[in-house]
């Protein structure tokens, strides 16, 4: 009754740990008035590295006396050009021009603006432009919506009449240049909007010129700016390819001396272009239109250093860190993707040779040199990316060769990880590489979510700012990696303990996993959290024995369907602001609209399927599992029978990492990530339990008969020249696991006989003999 009522215990227990983890939620305080006008200064293209006291004295003052920090420009489309980025900041959603783009670069901006009265202005195309982001785009933008929740608008240059224009092309008040004197129009209107050009180009005089002109015009603005007003300038877009990150500064009534930030990056010192539009509405104390912005209202944090030279060095540096990893995370992953095919086919052949012939004639083995260098490969190709995400740690893309940096210390990093795992305790034995390459994976993305995920934002391994898809916690192949190294770490720890107990550890192990992942104060995936409930469930129901019934895979459901309805239960409850990605998308649903959702996701799935070397990490893994490891002379089920934790750490993952690639548009992504660590240390794994395949245990004439589950027995003697020989993998006749509960009673129904292992009774002749005690404490 106890192992029948277990399982359902501790897929409760997941399922509580996983809804407290994404319960758990800052609270954010509801947003007060605290000016009585806004003017934004948006200009296209600034950087931060275009700042200097002598060249744009009133940028530095700003900086110095309001809040910074890096504008990451997502639109509709990319790149975002500056039309673009104006219609996005009215919109305060993502939004598009229409026309079309050569070769991915910015058109001539070509706005036409009537002035019928002389005090208004109309955009005769904002109609198609409506058109355009309702019907054709996939985010049911409504362009105009920021000016629509104020009762008056002002918009200087046409860069601002196009975030300013009504969804009928109305503009309220529009004056093509600013005036000497800006003071009465920027005081007729509660919401001002000022374009003060462009900063294009890379020639340094050039952009130096055009930084002086929109600073001359910022002097303007702030010597006629309201009283009680917020003043936000924003670098608003990008002028050609690749994409950078931007300026931002608020300065006003408790904007003073900080870092700005924003709920929907979660990241200090970081803001999307469509936070804007709400950062003004909850400034002046105006609800919110009825269709929820995408972004959210920023905020200014403390931290800042006092030297504002030191403070603005960050953000410059973080966009030339987030330009670095665009170019070198393309090529780490397509190496990567090459070597493990390489090693995969390299292996092949070695798993033919690898179960040793106790008789007299037979192949001739391979070279212990030979197995012993593949299998440092295998740990290497393991290691990889936990040694790319460290490499984070050190400024490689402030060296004049970014590229060069960052492989010449991830090398040395991957070389220090392998001796490590090669000078480790129990590094003879068959779980043992396993165990410490799990572990230090686990180790090495834990302890970079539980301190702030600062080694993934903008790294190799990790995410981009200017992609704008996320800020903070963990990254697509933070998760796949992480989510494999905890699993395996828990398998390896539940091998190491009686069979009645292997349900437990996997279920500790793995519930603080499935809160790393899914504490928005941590790995802030919800969608992750979940998927790894439904492997954590998977993995404890086998890990004593028993393979995946259908059973079993309705327990796992059931706990990551429980996950995610009490989940959006607590999310659906909270306001429309702080909902999470599930509680929107539920909303979505109920509204009419979560069809655009669906839409973005497949698209972005086909995208990430097709485009990314990841996908061929993970059809190789598939590949080489499906038709080697899994094949009677592959090893991985002479594995998976004498280590039943194992099989259900690898199951778990596969179960894990698909639900999350699925739920969380990432295509075969997090597979391809878990794919880099789990296939090579199973096929590392299945040649050493085949070179012992052969050995075989002594039975012990001091056992007493109670089924093969408590007895010890003397440990016989060890015959010279068997050091290499691991006393965890010694199997009996005919390939049955051992008789010692790693597989005991329920191994007989999980596995069944290894057909490939040969039956004489004179098999084991000249071979290690082992009691079944050191069989046990394997």
């Amino acid at each position: 009754m106890v192992r029948r009522i277990a399982p359902i215990l501790l897929t409760l227990v997941v399922v509580a740990l996983g809804v407290t983890a994404l319960a758990a939620r800052p609270q954010t305080p509801p947003s007060e008035k605290s000016a009585d006008y806004v003017v934004v200064v948006g200009v296209a293209g600034l950087r931060w590295d275009d700042v200097d006291p002598q060249r744009t004295p009133t940028l530095w003052r700003l900086a110095r006396d309001g809040s910074i920090g890096s504008l990451s420009v997502r639109s509709a489309q990319r790149p975002t050009c500056p039309v673009d980025g104006w219609l996005t900041l009215g919109a305060g959603s993502f939004a598009a021009w229409t026309g079309s783009r050569t070769d991915g670069q910015c058109p001539p901006v070509d706005v036409t603006v009537e002035q019928p009265d002389g005090i208004g202005a109309n955009l005769p195309d904002q109609e198609n432009v409506v058109l355009h982001n309702q019907n054709r785009l996939s985010w049911g933008t409504v362009p105009g919506a920021l000016s629509e929740s104020v009762r008056c608008s002002v918009a200087v240059g046409p860069g601002a009449a196009v975030a300013a224009a009504r969804p009928f092309g109305r503009v309220d008040r529009y004056e093509p240049d600013l005036p000497a004197d800006p003071a009465e129009l920027l005081g007729s209107c509660v919401l001002s909007l000022v374009d003060a050009g462009t900063v294009e180009g890379e020639d340094p005089v050039a952009r130096a010129s055009a930084a002086r002109a929109a600073d001359a015009q910022l002097a303007r603005v702030l010597a006629g700016r309201p009283p009680r007003s917020l003043v936000i300038v924003a670098g608003v877009s990008d002028t050609e390819r690749p994409s950078r990150l931007h300026v931002a500064i608020a300065d006003g009534p408790g904007w003073e001396d900080g870092w700005l930030t924003s709920p929907s990056t979660g990241r200090r010192g970081y803001l999307q272009l469509v936070d804007l539009a709400p950062t003004a509405l909850a400034a002046l104390g105006r609800p919110m239109p009825d269709r929820p912005f995408i972004g959210r209202p920023a905020e200014s944090v403390g931290g800042r250093p006092a030297d504002l030279s030191a403070a603005i060095a960050e953000p410059a540096d973080a966009d030339r860190e987030a330009a670095a990893q665009r170019e070198v995370a393309g090529g780490f992953f397509v190496v990567l993707a090459a070597v493990q095919v390489v090693l995969a086919v390299a292996v092949l052949p070695l798993l033919r040779r690898a179960r040793r012939h106790a008789g007299p004639y037979g192949p001739k083995p391979v070279p212990r040199r030979v197995v012993a260098t593949v299998e440092l490969l295998l740990v290497a190709a393991a290691l990889a990316v936990p040694a790319a995400l460290l490499a984070e740690a050190a400024p490689w893309w402030r060296y004049a060769h970014p590229a060069a940096s960052f492989v010449g210390l991830t090398a040395a990093l991957l070389a220090a990880a392998t001796l490590l795992v090669r000078l480790a305790p129990g590094y003879g034995t068959t779980l043992g590489p396993l165990g410490a390459v799990a572990g230090l994976t686990a180790l090495a993305v834990g302890l970079d979510v539980v301190t702030g995920s600062r080694l993934q934002l903008n790294g190799v391994i990790g995410y981009s700012a200017l992609e704008g898809g996320r800020y903070a916690g963990l990254g697509t192949v933070g998760l796949g990696v992480f989510v494999a190294a905890a699993l395996l770490s828990a398998g390896w720890l539940a091998q190491r303990v009686p069979r009645g107990w292997r349900p437990t550890v996997m279920v500790l192990v793995g519930g603080v996993a499935v809160v790393v992942v899914g504490s928005p104060y941590l790995g802030a995936d919800s969608i992750g959290a979940i998927a790894l409930t439904a492997g954590v469930s998977v993995a404890a129901a086998i890990s004593a024995g028993g393979w995946l019934t259908l059973t079993r895979l309705a327990w796992a459901a059931m706990a990551g369907l429980a996950v995610t309805v009490g989940f959006a239960v607590v999310d659906l409850g909270r306001s429309p602001s702080d909902r999470g990605s599930l509680g929107r998308f539920l909303a979505a649903l109920g509204d009419g609209t979560g069809g655009l959702t669906v839409q973005r996701s497949s698209a972005s799935s086909y995208e990430t399927l097709v485009n990314s070397p990841l996908t061929v990490l993970a059809l190789a893994g598939a590949l080489l599992v499906w038709f080697a490891l899994l094949q009677p002379w592959g090893g991985l089920m002479r594995l998976f029978g004498i280590y039943p934790a194992i099989r259900a750490a690898m199951a778990g993952t596969a179960v894990a990492v698909v639900i999350g690639g699925v739920l969380g548009a990432a295509a075969l992504d997090v597979a391809g990530a878990a794919a880099a660590v789990v296939v090579p240390m199973a096929a590392l794994s299945a040649l050493r339990v085949l070179d012992h395949s052969a050995d075989r245990t002594r039975p012990s004439v001091d056992r007493p008969s109670d089924g093969g589950r408590g007895g010890e027995a003397p440990a016989d003697t060890e015959p010279a020249g068997s050091a290499d020989t691991t006393n965890d993998e010694a199997g009996t006749p005919g390939g049955a696991v051992p008789p010692d509960g790693d597989g005991g009673a329920g191994a007989k129904d999980a596995v069944g006989p290894d057909p490939g292992a040969a039956p004489e009774a004179g098999r084991g002749h000249g071979r290690v003999v082992r009691s079944s005690a050191e069989v046990a404490t394997g």
